[in-house]
């Protein structure tokens, strides 16, 4: 038994109960069935994944808040590398956070991501091999599963039809633009303003901004169509899950929470003559319509 085959009853398991579920309603051997069988593992995954979320994201605004503190030791140690380093690490220690910590959904996924890949890269063979609670019935249907009409187990390189050669390139593409978007959406909307020079935290953001989406389209060519689908659900559901965060509960001080601010203000814009909610007390409220009696002159004595 290997290490990883206790993920590969996991995700095939997990596959399964939903096949079977979804088979009265579309069919056994119905790509919508396998499709949606995929998509369900994604929904639970990262659901069971959203505690470490909110700690990625807690984490994040951890290290907004200390960008300061970095930047004078990276001001103090710019001769020494290896000082600035162990002091950061102090930093970080000190004050319970990590800078890796938005990789860490992504790091969580790997094991569920490559354990889909051999299960479906199995099923692609000839003929089809069943991993985990995969029966030789099942491979065999899940083998023959179309999305689009491009069967789940094939992959770009290792297919010479044209119809999955182009579903491929459609999820790569997919893949690597939503990727990208995310954390864009992340970098403009939900990080507060600040000093762009020098700054640790922005410039591994701006690496993760272009280096994912390289390495999401240079090695999709070889996923399964499954896994494709697989992660460009994974990407959508990160994307919109950012985003409600970003849009309800944004970090202070970033453009999204200015936003906020502004809507909040423009819902109760400031009543006149009121301070703080209190109407002033060093001049009396005059009553509303009610004209007001002029003074009579006294007569001079004649």
């Amino acid at each position: 038994m290997g290490i990883l085959d206790p993920l590969y009853w996991v995700v095939s398991g997990v596959m399964v109960f939903i096949h079977r579920a979804l088979s009265p309603v579309f069919g056994e051997t119905s790509g919508v069935t396998w499709t949606l069988s995929i998509t369900g593992l994604v929904l639970l995954i990262r659901t069971l994944l959203i505690p470490l979320f909110v700690k990625q994201i807690k984490s994040q605004r951890a290290l907004t808040a200390l960008s300061p503190e970095m930047k004078k030791i990276q001001q103090k140690y710019k001769d020494d590398r290896q000082k600035q380093s162990e002091e950061l690490m102090k930093l970080y220690k000190t004050h319970k956070t990590n800078p890796l910590s938005s990789c860490f959904p992504i790091l969580a996924q790997a094991p569920i991501f490559f354990a889909l890949f051999t299960v479906l890269n199995g099923i692609g063979k000839n003929p089809p091999q069943a991993r985990g609670t995969f029966t030789p019935e099942l491979a065999q249907q899940a083998a023959e599963a179309k999305f689009l009409g491009a069967p789940i187990s094939e992959t770009f390189l290792g297919s010479g039809n044209l119809t999955t050669q182009i579903v491929t390139v459609f999820l790569i593409a997919l893949m690597s633009l939503t990727t990208f978007t995310t954390q864009r959406q992340l970098m403009v909307k939900g990080m507060p303003k600040m000093d762009t020079s020098n700054n640790m935290m922005l410039q591994q953001q701006k690496i993760l901004l272009y280096l994912f989406p390289i390495i999401f389209a240079v090695t999709g060519v070889n996923f399964p169509v499954g896994v494709l689908i697989y992660w460009s659900t994974t990407n959508l559901w990160t994307w919109g899950q950012q985003y409600y965060v970003i849009k309800r509960n944004p970090a202070p001080g970033s453009p999204a929470w200015e936003e906020l601010q502004k809507k909040k203000a423009a819902k109760n814009p400031p009543i006149e003559g009121e301070n703080n909610g209190s109407v002033a007390v060093d001049e009396p409220e005059k009553p509303k319509g009610q004209r007001q009696q002029p003074k009579k002159k006294k007569k001079k004595d004649k």
